[in-house]
């Protein structure tokens, strides 16, 4: 069985649907087969090929990481966090997993007519702050409006650059069998504070977004172990789950992830179940997924416990030579499971 599984993964994804769905903007397979059938075949360049958080540019000699990314996150605040410091981190932390340090990000606001000024101003503020946080400029930007009931009260869309620490030469291609994986915390908090903010469900639980710049502890790693620090992800949408099985895929080795190592709220973990969902699922916005070779395990979660945002970081599994482009959970109950992507997400609009 495992082994039609692989030789199904190898084959190279067609985009064939008459019709976008929300499956195809959820991060899973869906999203897969739309980046790769269509985009990556249509825009091909030796850039995009890499399909990392962030692209690295070689320009007059200096190393720069550049990216983009969308925000139509339902509601526009939500315990822990709104959709103006998303546009921030969210952009940050896409450098930062390119082993980049931020530097200027771009903003362009989608704004619908009738949208309340002070709800514009406040995220203008909230953006201005994560900024300063970040340690990073919001250097340029457009605006436009649209019709009512068009654009759920505003999108925002933010590009940014950074400058590429040589320190670290991060790529899923440097990922061999035997290295570890770490997490730098709590999974699964930004996704359920979403889906509870949205008030569709009689559930009631202390849950707030981890939005954040993930940048200090990406430079933390960087500082510490160097050369042996092989990729880094941020588990937005798709969870933790999504960014293994994009590793595993892209590395053509395999994940074994140990289901009691990893970090979860116990509040989390209450409302997954009663939902049915896995929180390796769940989106996260202040979290980071990084590989790095056996020797310099400990030192590399010495390192992110030791940052704030990173008390909680645990070593959660390894990388191993079988099964190629699969991650296997070894369960609580002492058995195995395959952990693939979903097609779609249990939680749509998360970012």
């Amino acid at each position: 069985m495992l082994a039609r599984i692989e030789r199904q993964r190898k084959l190279r994804p067609r985009f064939r649907d008459d019709r976008i769905t929300m499956a195809h903007g959820a991060g899973g397979k869906a999203t897969h087969t739309l980046v790769a059938g269509l985009f990556e075949q249509a825009f091909d360049n030796e850039y995009l090929a890499a399909l990392a958080d962030a692209a690295t540019l070689e320009l007059d000699g200096a190393r720069v990481a550049f990216t983009t990314d969308s925000f139509v996150v339902k509601p526009l605040r939500f315990p822990g966090g709104s959709i103006g410091e998303l546009a921030v981190n969210g952009t940050v932390n896409d450098l930062a997993m390119a082993g980049a340090r931020p530097v200027a990000i771009s903003a362009a606001f989608v704004l619908e007519e009738g949208l309340d000024a002070a709800v514009l101003r406040a995220e203008v503020e909230a953006m201005a702050t994560a900024a300063g946080e970040a340690g990073v400029s919001i250097a340029t930007g457009d605006t436009k409006v649209v019709e009512r009931t068009k654009a759920d009260g505003m999108y925002i869309t933010t590009s940014g650059v950074g400058i590429s620490d040589r320190r670290a030469s991060l790529s899923s291609a440097s990922v061999r069998a035997g290295d570890r994986v770490l997490c730098s915390g709590y999974i699964g908090d930004h996704g359920t504070a979403i889906m509870l903010a949205r008030g569709e469900l009689d559930l009631d639980a202390d849950i707030e977004s981890d939005t954040a710049s993930v940048w200090p502890l990406a430079r933390a790693l960087i500082g510490s172990v160097g050369p042996a620090l092989r990729v880094m992800r941020d588990p937005t949408r798709g969870g933790v789950a999504t960014v293994l099985n994009e590793l595993a895929s892209d590395a053509n080795l395999g994940m074994v992830l140990d289901e009691n190592a990893v970090p979860v709220h116990p509040a989390v973990t209450g409302a997954c179940e009663i939902l049915g969902i896995d929180p390796m699922y769940v989106a996260n916005e202040g979290k980071l997924i990084a590989v790095v070779a056996a020797e310099a395990a400990d030192e590399a979660l010495a390192a992110l416990r030791m940052t704030p945002g990173g008390e909680n970081a645990a070593l959660i599994g390894k990388v191993a030579p079988q099964p190629e482009g699969m991650v296997l959970v070894e369960t609580a109950f002492g058995g195995t499971r395959i952990m693939d992507m979903l097609i779609g997400d249990p939680l749509p609009r998360i970012c």
